[in-house]
């Protein structure tokens, strides 16, 4: 047994229409590796839980694992906001969140989020970003004036399967611009951060000022 096995015979099990969900992405989608999986969504389902949000943001729908994760996790009365640029994936994604509990709570929207985002009325308690990696600055320099204070911004892949390491193996420009995001991050004091090295890396933002 590897360590990512004994963590999910450890864990709380994943739900069984997440299970299929995440079987299904891997059988009809291409880079399902996109796809959030059993570790990382209890993981995104308990920090839902434990922030509370009333609004959530999140970039980057892909099939919707991660969306039905937080959906699971969040109070009543909450919104999910979810954008994805894939106008294909549209008519499967609503169906998937047509039969999820809190399917009436998630607003989907289909296009470039840094298009989109801007056109959306108020302020989000907390944003989960996982769309294109090479606009991950501007996802943020984007979303960080609408999270209230006391909010957080959570970005995944951000270790990058460690490309981001080194001059050497930081060379394309996805892992250019992860590199540049993390830098970013790291020099902002308006943010505490703390990166958990869970799947490919996940950055954990809270806004301490405006």
């Amino acid at each position: 047994m590897d360590i990512d096995s004994y963590i999910e015979a450890h864990i709380s099990p994943e739900p069984e229409p997440l299970a299929r969900l995440y079987r299904h992405t891997h059988l009809y989608h291409l880079y399902p590796r996109m796809c959030t999986d059993h570790t990382q969504g209890r993981l995104l389902k308990m920090l839902t839980a434990m922030i509370r949000p009333m609004r959530i943001l999140e970039l980057g729908t892909f099939t919707g694992y991660s969306t039905l994760c937080m959906a699971e996790g969040m109070p009543r009365g909450c919104t999910i906001d979810t954008v994805e640029i894939n106008d294909e994936s549209e008519d499967e994604l609503r169906a998937t969140f047509d039969g999820d509990p809190r399917g009436t709570d998630i607003r989907l929207h289909i296009g470039d989020a840094l298009d989109i985002v801007p056109k959306l009325d108020g302020r989000w308690d907390m944003v989960f970003i996982d769309a294109n990696k090479r606009n991950y600055t501007d996802y943020l320099d984007m979303v960080l004036p609408r999270v209230y204070p006391g909010g957080w911004i959570l970005a995944d892949n951000t270790l990058w399967d460690g490309h981001i390491l080194s001059e050497e193996t930081c060379r394309d420009a996805q892992s250019r611009a992860i590199a540049a995001f993390n830098d970013r991050v790291a020099a902002d004091p308006r943010l505490e951060k703390v990166i958990l090295p869970v799947r490919d890396g996940l950055t954990i933002m809270r806004k301490l000022t405006e």
